[in-house]
């Protein structure tokens, strides 16, 4: 209450400060294309800011999560952007913009739809729709990929405020001029071979299966010998399980021709490389 909202501070977090990536890091890396880097103060919050440091944008700064100068600027901040929840604890002041992008599409149940909660961590499901609609209310804006999108946002979040329906921007990197490119390059990067087309699979999680408090089990669906000895000369898969799963998979035995890439921090730059998803 003492220090005035500035409103050139800009705050970004992705995946509750785990990593760089998704809409948050396409907004902020647009900023710094256009140069607007220069005029406003930008902070990127990371659990583990040294891990990072290398990536960000010119003029864009680290920020260590939950630590005393994290306050101090989530306090004076006069932008949030965010693809999660804030803590519950963090209070936004009335003349601070908080941008919700979001993460995903709605292909699953979401917070209010919820019939029931399984969720690792013991939370009732009233409890954790009452924490939802607060957080919720304090979002001044909500990205949308599309109609159907837009839709079920407004119904599950409980939301009253200004939907974007502006496509995710962290989609942008499917269109650019240079994508040949920078296939190429990521494809070099993970020493996937440049002829060979590529197969995705991206599970979620399921609510219902884990072990303890954000330690979600995992069971590979794929037959990945069936699919060498019948794909292998023409294909490579890529394995990404959501971050919540706590199962090891060793693919070992599949060199070459499967990769486990569930650490690999922007699933954008995979789904650029794909083939089939």
């Amino acid at each position: 209450h003492l220090l005035p909202v500035r409103r050139r501070v800009v705050v970004f977090m992705s995946s509750l400060g785990r990593n760089y990536t998704g809409n948050p890091r396409a907004i902020c890396e647009e900023m710094a294309r256009q140069k607007l880097t220069t005029t406003f103060r930008c902070y990127y919050i990371f659990d583990e800011p040294s891990r990072f440091r290398d990536e960000l944008p010119k003029g864009v700064r680290p920020l260590k999560n939950a630590r005393l100068f994290y306050y101090l600027v989530m306090a004076v901040a006069g932008i949030w952007v965010s693809d999660t929840r804030f803590q519950n604890y963090m209070v936004k002041r009335s003349k601070t913009l908080y941008i919700q992008t979001w993460h995903g599409t709605p292909l699953k149940k979401l917070a209010l739809d919820l019939k029931e909660l399984h969720m690792a961590g013991g939370q009732s499901l009233s409890e954790y729709k009452e924490e939802f609609c607060k957080n919720s209310a304090t979002w001044d804006y909500l990205l949308s990929q599309n109609p159907f999108s837009s839709a079920v946002f407004r119904r599950a979040f409980a939301y009253r405020g200004k939907i974007l329906e502006t496509g995710y921007p962290r989609n942008d990197i499917l269109y650019r001029e240079d994508k040949e490119q920078l296939m190429r390059q990521i494809k070099s990067e993970l020493g996937i071979p440049e002829d060979k087309k590529v197969i995705l699979y991206a599970p979620t999680w399921r609510d219902d299966e884990f072990y303890g408090h954000a330690q979600y089990k995992f069971t590979l669906k794929l037959d990945l010998e069936q699919m060498k000895r019948e794909l292998g000369k023409e294909y490579v898969v890529i394995l990404r399980t959501h971050y919540f799963i706590a199962d090891f998979l060793d693919l070992s035995q599949y060199e070459g021709f499967a990769w486990n890439l569930s650490k690999y921090d922007d699933i954008a730059r995979l789904y650029l490389i794909s083939d089939i998803l």
